[in-house]
């Protein structure tokens, strides 16, 4: 593993993750949040949410390196795509127990898919080995 690639994909992932993850649930869903203030606190506790945000990128860093060993744009937006409808799982599973509204719902799913599908994009752009391993038969 190259540490150095691995690390500069890390942290392109971390900002990335953070500043979408603001833009998007933090200012484009802001509505749709306040029409179920109680559920939510009324500022975040930032040492847990910065927490949270390193955890993914790491996590999502490590799993492209491992899964897509030849890195690239492509492969690594994919594996995004899936790693987003993951959480799709979680997701379904809040609206199950919580008061959410179906604009929440959709909100959260489209927004992991497409920051998962991005940050993949993102690591797999610097985290693209030199030169590809050859296929051994």
């Amino acid at each position: 593993m190259n540490w150095q690639k691995f690390f500069t994909a890390f942290m392109a992932a971390f900002i990335f993750l953070f500043v979408f993850g603001f833009l998007w649930y933090g200012t484009l869903m802001r509505g749709a949040h306040e029409e179920v203030q109680a559920l939510f606190r009324t500022k975040p506790d930032f040492p847990w949410l910065i927490l949270g945000h390193i955890v993914m990128a790491f996590f999502f860093t490590t799993l492209c390196v491992r899964f897509v060993p030849a890195g690239g744009l492509g492969a690594s937006a994919t594996l995004g795509i899936l790693v987003g409808l993951v959480y799709a799982g979680p997701h379904l599973i809040s609206f199950a127990v919580q008061p959410l509204t179906t604009k929440i719902l959709c909100g959260w799913i489209v927004g992991a898919v497409i920051q998962f599908a991005i940050a993949g994009a993102i690591v797999g752009a610097i985290y693209k080995p030199a030169h590809p391993r050859p296929v051994r038969s």
